[in-house]
């Protein structure tokens, strides 16, 4: 099984929902950066979504520990390695129901795959826990094109939960505006928050779950990123936001609407303002054939319902190969779009520092 994405940045993601620890190593990083741990754990606390009854009850304190290629508060050069360990685990929750296989998880299609000798607690290497070491990876990159470009800047908004969708079309000046009191719960109309909220907590009273979709952003980006046709820009960040647990579906700029336009709507015209050029609109979402054009990265991304609920479903036990029912014991999230923001930054975060890297290396 490969965990590891990146070109010139290696990320490495091991570990299990309810093993000792889990991590990730982060091989190609420049030397001589810069790192702030006090925003690592910052990101790390975005993820938990501490002090919201939205989230799963499970709570670990996801101290991030840095245990190579970090030295005098920079980067050596060398694989960063960050470990964090696993404290709070209910491994007795999966033990009854090791053999059922839960609707929606990857149990039946890891027993194909590994034969039956896969960490099953938690749905171990399989788990949304693994996105603790993705927001650290992320965490790093951000500080490292921060000291790049400091005019650049990854964010996220939440535009759906369930059925409450939020359908402001932003222009590509009002990404550079957007602040966000609360960036646990980011949303550009805030009349929309507590219909949102109701919806978590109505499927969570009702033992059930909602998904909904997260738009990403990166603004004050180079243009010249990127590559034409299978290494082009959308392509490598898509890789990597479908490898986020629960995403079904990504798109870029205004994504599938653009197809119920025609050519004299969707195109973004090209003007020169202020001395740089500019689009007028940001309809594709700031790439043109697989390079960014140097408008605002955005993109969004589906997150399908939790899978693990209360409500009792039909299932198969693998062991004596016959059906069954399945009713799901533990602490899950009733949507997982409030802690999946910080996944989606850092994910945006890493594939920008990869192109970066490579841009470099061209013009080196």
């Amino acid at each position: 099984m490969t965990s590891c994405w990146g070109q010139h940045i290696h990320l490495s993601l091991f570990g299990e929902s309810h093993g000792p620890m889990i991590g990730a190593v982060i091989d190609g990083l420049p030397s001589g950066f810069s790192i702030d741990e006090t925003q690592i754990a910052a990101e790390m606390t975005r993820r938990s979504a501490s002090g919201k009854d939205l989230a799963t009850p499970r709570k670990e304190a996801d101290r991030v520990t840095i245990v190579s290629g970090f030295f005098n508060g920079k980067t050596t050069g060398t694989p960063l390695t960050g470990i964090i360990e696993n404290s709070n685990t209910h491994s007795s929750d999966y033990e009854k129901t090791k053999n059922k296989m839960r609707p929606g998880h990857a149990d039946y299609t890891a027993f194909l795959r590994y034969g039956g000798f896969q960490d099953y607690r938690g749905g171990g290497h399989f788990s949304g826990r693994l996105t603790a070491p993705m927001v650290f990876a992320g965490a790093v990159a951000k500080q490292i094109l921060a000291q790049k470009v400091p005019a650049l800047s990854v964010g996220s908004r939440i535009v759906q939960i369930g059925q409450v969708r939020d359908h402001s079309v932003l222009t590509p000046s009002d990404y550079a505006a957007l602040t966000y009191a609360d960036r646990t719960f980011p949303v550009v109309k805030r009349e929309l928050q507590d219909a949102m909220i109701r919806e978590i907590t109505e499927a969570r009273a009702q033992r059930d779950s909602v998904g909904g979709i997260v738009e990403g952003y990166i603004t004050g980006v180079p243009g010249g990123l990127g590559s034409p046709i299978f290494d082009n820009v959308e392509s490598r960040l898509a890789s990597f936001l479908f490898a986020i647990p629960a995403v079904k579906g990504v798109s870029f700029g205004i994504g599938f609407d653009i197809s119920g336009m025609r050519g004299s709507e969707a195109n973004d015209a090209f003007r020169v303002k202020d001395g740089c050029v500019v689009t007028s609109t940001n309809h594709n979402g700031g790439i043109n054939g697989g390079i960014t054009n140097g408008m605002p990265i955005v993109f969004k991304v589906a997150f399908k319902p939790t899978p693990s609920i209360a409500q009792p479903q039909p299932t198969i036990d693998i062991a004596q190969h016959k059906n069954t029912e399945i009713e799901i014991h533990g602490r899950h999230d009733p949507c997982i779009v409030i802690r999946a923001l910080p996944v989606v930054e850092s994910a945006a975060a890493l594939c920008l520092l990869d192109l970066m890297m490579e841009a470099d290396g061209r013009h080196e």
